[in-house]
């Protein structure tokens, strides 16, 4: 794209940054279109599984109804609590949209299609998606209120459990890619399953690493059955109770696109990205970036599913699941992995 806009007249530095701004809205705009969608996709599997109709009146299928919801809040009037700490209560929300959408600028929809192929995507992504928490406790704090308070010391508590065992699992990635590049990482799982299957989560000691890198997922954006930083029953709308109109809907926006980023996130490195399913000259031929949107799209279903299914836990539970059953196991695999890798001559 640099190369384009030289070739209007204009210097390096001047295409480059246009490049970088077309780029980020290449990438931005339609997420938030996806995001919109995935709202409603995710009403309609919850209704499907209680056996209810869900959005169905809003343009044909209920398709616009995210839409309306979203001329709804913008027309509403913002509400700032006389109490609150007014700068921190604004920037919270803004500061939860930035961090989620920044968090895209490293995931590679094909081969040539990513915005920065950076060595070290897998850390940037890992220490990008650590900042969201920041939002969120900044709202709680802020709103002056005793329910956000607590629901954002539980987000604290919760995030920082969970991304010690998600570290350690991405370790294991790592160890069998030899790389941080997300790009090469789904290069290196080409063929990897018995010769044919272009994934990791084949291999029977990376299967257990997917299956808790899915589970971390559901903790690090609060989904149930790990929702304690919304639970109605406990914390009114927990870190959001105090807010309204389009502060409310920029942490909407903000955590679709985080669990979106997620669901991603699976494909990418357990799953084979973009590349099809199975090493076979003509499903190459479909482009990568519908490989990498089906696989995208059945793991928010799973995201649903489970939503839809399963019941919320105690925080004792949650913080026991990530504590004693996750670290220890997923700190085990890595020696496991690594002694494995060691014995078979992979390093060599």
């Amino acid at each position: 794209m640099t190369e384009f806009f030289q070739s209007l007249g204009l210097t390096y530095e001047w295409a480059w940054g246009l490049a970088t701004i077309a780029g980020i809205l290449l990438i931005a705009l339609p997420l938030m279109l996806c995001v919109a969608m995935v709202i409603y996709v995710d009403r309609k599997v919850w209704a499907a599984i209680n056996l209810r109709r869900g959005p169905n009146v809003v343009g044909p299928f209920g398709l616009l109804q995210s839409f309306a919801d979203g001329l709804k809040v913008f027309l509403q009037e913002t509400i700032i609590p006389s109490a609150a700490n007014k700068g921190i209560f604004i920037l919270a929300p803004i500061v939860t949209f930035t961090v989620a959408l920044a968090a895209w600028a490293v995931v590679p929809f094909s081969a040539t299609a990513v915005l920065a192929d950076i060595n070290i995507g897998l850390l940037y992504i890992l220490a990008i998606s650590s900042l969201s928490v920041y939002g969120v406790v900044m709202s709680g704090w802020a709103s002056n209120s005793k329910y956000p308070f607590f629901s954002a010391m539980r987000a604290a508590a919760q995030m920082i459990s969970y991304e010690v065992s998600i570290g350690f699992i991405l370790v294991c990635v790592v160890l069998f890619a030899g790389t941080f590049n997300l790009n090469d990482i789904v290069r290196a799982q080409e063929g990897f399953g018995l010769g044919v299957i272009n994934a990791y989560g084949i291999h029977p000691l990376l299967f257990p690493m997917w299956v808790m890198f899915f589970i971390s997922c559901l903790a690090e954006t609060q989904r149930v059955p790990f929702d304690l930083t919304e639970a109605e029953s406990e914390l009114v709308a927990g870190y959001q109770t105090e807010y309204s109109s389009m502060s409310f809907a920029l942490f909407w926006l903000g955590e679709y696109a985080n669990i979106l980023l997620m669901c991603i996130l699976n494909a990418l490195l357990f799953w084979g990205g973009w590349l099809p399913p199975i090493d076979w000259a003509p499903l190459y031929y479909v482009p990568g970036i519908v490989w990498l949107l089906l696989k995208t799209f059945f793991f928010f279903f799973m995201f649903s599913w489970v939503m839809a299914t399963v019941p919320r836990y105690r925080y004792d539970q949650l913080m026991r699941l990530g504590w004693k059953v996750f670290l220890p196991i997923s700190l085990g695999f890595v020696v496991v992995i690594s002694g494995y890798l060691m014995a078979t001559g992979h390093f060599g």
